[in-house]
């Protein structure tokens, strides 16, 4: 019960006790009036009398002692993932079971947010209606498509120097890879590809990205010379970059927001955490989109052979 909802409570016992005292003048008509019982109207007049007008708030019906309750430490742990990251009640039951070995489901998760009154989302991941969504695919195979795509970062923890985060996710193990640079423009996304390619553990068929001025001639024909194809997705459409549109968002609300207070002006130091960060995706976070694999668990079952 909320706190208006409270006083509205507290101001209607008070009137109850008032048209008593100051109407009638008779407990029973009151009680007929208002449609309770003389023990009831009793009952708020001790504890008006004992209290004041705090005991005429509503009490609480929890049991004292409750075995199956959750622990307030699990209670915790999911106001820390829903207030830091936003989780929804799925990834909060996820992230309990893999990292802490708590079991509770998602709609007992669901259960503590709306106690909490942490049950609304921010307006920027509130759901969409089927209309504004799209169908989701996955390519077959690793390598089979990477979308690439660069974020702006605003100087971070106050700094005054700009980086461009370059960031490339396969599409269908969602495994990614990030290097920061302090330029955007055809000669660091060459840079980026090498590295990407460097360090992807499989060969990749299509470079997919949009028509930004960083991925023109010079790029477009430097993924052709490695044997790749690239293409360039429909102008105006970034639903067809989805997946990295996507881990961008993730990026803001999981790495950045963590980064808050701390300045950075050093590219190299920028590409360090970075690394952890891309390190932490692929191996140990959870991703709602694979069923709670991660990247590099959903690989090594797409690489598997097959038993005999």
């Amino acid at each position: 019960m909320t706190e208006r909802d409270q006083q509205r409570l507290v101001n209607h016992r008070l009137a109850v006790i008032c048209h008593a005292e100051e109407v009638t003048g008779n407990v029973a008509q009151t009680c007929r009036y208002y449609g309770i019982t003389r023990q009831t109207f009793y009952r708020w007049l001790r504890r008006y009398e004992a209290k004041g007008l705090e005991g005429l708030r509503d009490r609480s019906s929890r049991p004292h002692h409750s075995p199956n309750a959750t622990s307030a430490e699990v209670v915790g742990k999911i106001i820390y993932l829903r207030q830091n990251y936003h989780f929804g009640p799925d990834k909060i039951a996820m992230y309990l079971k893999r990292y802490h070995e708590i079991e509770i489901s998602k709609s007992g998760v669901w259960r503590i947010l709306e106690r909490l009154e942490l049950n609304r989302l921010p307006a920027s991941q509130k759901h969409k209606t089927y209309q504004k969504r799209w169908k989701r695919y996955e390519k077959p195979k690793p390598g089979h498509a990477v979308q690439v795509d660069v974020k702006f970062i605003t100087p971070v923890g106050g700094a005054g120097k700009r980086f461009y985060q370059f960031t490339a996710i396969d599409d269908c193990t969602r495994l990614r890879v990030l290097r920061a640079y302090p330029r955007c423009n055809q000669k660091t996304a060459i840079q980026f590809l090498d590295y990407l390619l460097a360090k992807l553990p499989f060969r990749v068929d299509v470079i997919q990205t949009d028509n930004g001025g960083e991925f023109g001639s010079q790029f477009h024909y430097h993924v052709l010379d490695r044997g790749i194809r690239h293409v360039y997705i429909k102008p105006a459409t970034p639903r067809l970059n989805g997946k990295v549109e996507r881990s961008h968002r993730i990026d803001e609300e999981e790495f950045y927001r963590m980064l808050d207070g701390v300045v950075i002006d050093d590219t190299k130091l920028f590409n360090d955490k970075l690394q952890e960060w891309e390190d932490f995706y692929n191996f140990n976070r959870p991703h709602g989109g694979l069923d709670g694999q991660t990247p590099y668990e959903r690989l090594t079952q797409k690489t598997q052979s097959p038993p005999v």
